[in-house]
């Protein structure tokens, strides 16, 4: 497997109308309205490399949540970023983009033609052939996801809940994924796979599980920027940063704290920084 350099992951300047970035680059928010939400990788992504991010925000009264995926087209070339990721951006052909629903997201073969379709909760989706539960019957056992020939450390790709009075109670449902793939704190990834010569898979992750291959066949030989569409129930995201070669000793320290606490709320107890704390409950 290829080595992937770490990179720290932005957001382009470049974006809707109705989005803010904070100061970092790395939370995006839409201000108003549930549309003008599309935003972009600042860079372009490497194969296998995820751009990750958790949802931070949610505003009721809207009907549709995030969207992610991939774009050939430069960011700082366009003369007006796009009002709707879809069907704006992916009927150009030049874009694969994925809508992120509550219950349905895998990706469903069709044995008959290798094609595939997405989860859409479409009536008798459940029913359809080869279909599958988007949650998982055990906990996780190993410390990376596998895709393909790429291997992505499986710590920052699960979304957790805040921590509250009863929280303790809930901490093995968010072990087991259990966490809705639209709800606050929800964490969701785009990447994409090398498949043969100038061709790549885009691959949806949703709190540490592949989707499946959700677009086949991409052109790779052009330069792929990450979509995040920051719609409707969607209001804000923020970029998690992922550690592909040696943890940091932040990364260590906390795995360590938490491989002897009974529960979350059981940090609070301890005499730690403020800021250790804050890490060890929230990521």
């Amino acid at each position: 497997m290829e080595a992937i350099p770490d990179q720290f992951m932005e957001f382009h300047p470049i974006h809707g109308l109705n989005v803010s970035l904070d100061l970092s680059g790395t939370r995006a928010t839409r201000v108003e309205s549930f549309a003008n939400g599309v935003c972009f990788s600042k860079h372009p992504l490497k194969p296998g490399e995820i751009f990750l991010i958790e949802i931070e925000e949610k505003e009721v009264g809207w009907c549709g949540n995030l969207r992610v995926g991939l774009t050939s087209r430069d960011p700082g070339n366009l003369d007006v970023v796009p009002e709707y990721s879809i069907p704006d951006l992916t009927d150009s052909g030049d874009s694969w983009v994925f809508a992120i629903t509550r219950n349905h997201n895998k990706v469903v073969e069709d044995p008959g033609d290798g094609g595939q379709r997405l989860g859409r909760g479409e009536p008798g989706e459940e029913a359809a052939e080869g279909y599958h539960n988007m949650k998982p019957q055990t906990f996780f056992t190993d410390s990376h996801l596998y895709i393909d020939n790429v291997r992505i450390p499986r710590d920052k790709l699960v979304g957790r809940s805040r921590p509250g009075r009863y929280s303790h109670i809930l901490d093995d449902l968010y072990r087991t994924n259990a966490l809705p793939p639209t709800a606050r704190r929800s964490r969701i990834g785009v990447l994409y796979t090398q498949r043969g010569p100038g061709l790549a898979d885009m691959h949806v992750v949703i709190n540490g599980e592949d989707m499946g291959a959700s677009a086949k066949g991409i052109p790779s030989i052009q330069p792929l920027h990450a979509v995040v569409d920051v719609f409707a129930a969607t209001k804000c995201v923020r970029i998690v940063q992922v550690e592909y070669g040696f943890s940091s000793l932040q990364t260590l320290c906390r795995k360590a704290i938490q491989k002897h606490i009974v529960h979350r709320m059981a940090i609070d107890w301890l005499e730690l920084p403020e800021a250790m704390k804050h890490y060890c409950k929230y990521e």
